[in-house]
């Protein structure tokens, strides 16, 4: 609190003759009632123009961390949804990992959820708000359950619901994963799937339900909704899978070198992001599957053709993130130190480590070897670093 400032005590005219008669007193000069004394001309004061205020520089919000720091926020890392994983907890204590992501299924409610949470929380020392990240889009991709949590239907039975009420629902189930600590939802799902006559060719989305519909105006009108929901709650979403995993016949966490021979740098499918994206803050997830008609070379995550397409969409200071490459058998060719290293390499801003955090320390050295070691590797790191804390500090 900023002191009171003392009062000034008035302070008292003394005149030399003021001992004597009160006649030679109003005959002197002392006090109010003598003559005014004629004023002395005055100059004309010259005006001084305003100095120009000089810009000021934008602070860097890589200011005050080292490059051990920079690199951890470039992961995330999964523990188990009910318990306080070591590897983990580790991960964030001793290698500045930037999240945590539950992984799994829990019924236990939302306290208990939190009391997880607030373990990690508590812990991180670097300063930086922590992601606590989550897969809660519905049907059976729901890992938070229990008391405080609504059981949210399929994406494709929360499409039934007008727009105006799909928002204001979704903003009810974003309040309740943020009361347990979640900042980042990963979840809507983007992905067109061709038909719902064909919608079970395709395992990992509309096998499951995931999909907010077979087109795109219909999907970015429901996913923004629930999109726009998770906002008002003060989550973060994140749309997946770029470039759209709506059209393969396989699930990249358990088949490899899936291929995708539908989704065009033209097509519906990378467009619906452009309007998804129009609705405010989000992040963008890529998927592991091989495009043949973008690059059939490599897996989405490690393409800098394809991660650069998610970039025109989300823009040069949005954040990109990986699928899981802990445990997905799609990148499994790859050893854990390739995987980060290419991703990041070819674009991206943060790798997703959700399933087996035991990867992660050999992940995290390597990036932080190559940043040591090769100068525009580590200008690489410091753009995703700076991706990931504006993210942070966008988040409603």
């Amino acid at each position: 609190m900023t002191p009171r400032s003392a009062r000034r005590r008035p302070r008292l005219l003394v005149c030399a003759g003021a001992v004597v008669a009160a006649t030679a007193l109003l005959l002197s000069g002392c006090g109010a009632y003598g003559p005014s004394p004629s004023p002395s001309p005055t100059s004309t004061p010259t005006a001084t123009p305003a100095p120009t205020p000089s810009p000021t520089a934008t602070p860097d919000p890589l200011a005050g961390l080292d490059l051990r720091q920079r690199v951890g926020q470039l992961f995330i890392v999964g523990t188990a949804v009910d318990a306080v994983t070591p590897d983990t907890l580790s991960a964030v204590v001793d290698r500045h990992a930037g999240g945590i992501f539950l992984h799994g299924r829990s019924q236990a409610g939302a306290q208990a959820v939190a009391r997880v949470v607030g373990s990690f929380t508590t812990a991180d020392a670097d300063g930086i708000p922590l992601w606590v990240s989550t897969d809660q889009e519905g049907g059976e991709v729901q890992v938070l359950t229990g008391p405080g949590f609504d059981d949210m239907p399929y994406a494709i039975r929360q499409a039934d619901l007008p727009d105006d009420q799909l928002r204001a629902v979704a903003t009810t189930w974003g309040g309740q994963i943020a009361a347990a600590g979640v900042t980042l939802n990963l979840a809507p799902v983007a992905d067109i799937v061709t038909s719902a006559a064909t919608r079970f060719d395709n395992p990992p989305i509309g096998g499951l339900g995931r999909q907010y519909g077979y087109d795109g105006a219909t999907v970015a009108a429901k996913a923004g909704a629930f999109a726009d929901g998770m906002r008002a709650a003060g989550v973060m979403p994140v749309f997946k899978h770029f470039p759209g995993l709506g059209h393969v016949t396989a699930n990249t966490d358990t088949t490899a070198d899936v291929v995708d021979t539908t989704v065009t740098a033209d097509g519906p499918d990378i467009a619906v992001y452009g309007t998804l994206l129009a609705g405010g803050p989000a992040g963008v997830m890529v998927s592991s599957a091989i495009y043949q008609n973008l690059d059939p070379s490599a897996p989405a995550v490690f393409s800098p053709t394809v991660v650069g397409l998610a970039r025109a969409k989300v823009g040069p200071e949005g954040m990109l993130m990986t699928d899981d490459l802990s445990a997905a058998q799609a990148v499994q060719a790859w050893s854990p130190a390739d995987r980060a290293v290419l991703a990041i390499t070819a674009g991206i801003d943060v790798v997703l480590a959700s399933t087996d955090p035991t990867v992660f320390p050999a992940m995290y050295d390597a990036v932080l070897a190559k940043a040591q070691s090769d100068p525009v590797f580590a200008a690489r790191v410091d753009d995703a670093a700076r991706h990931v804390l504006a993210a942070k500090a966008a988040r409603p």
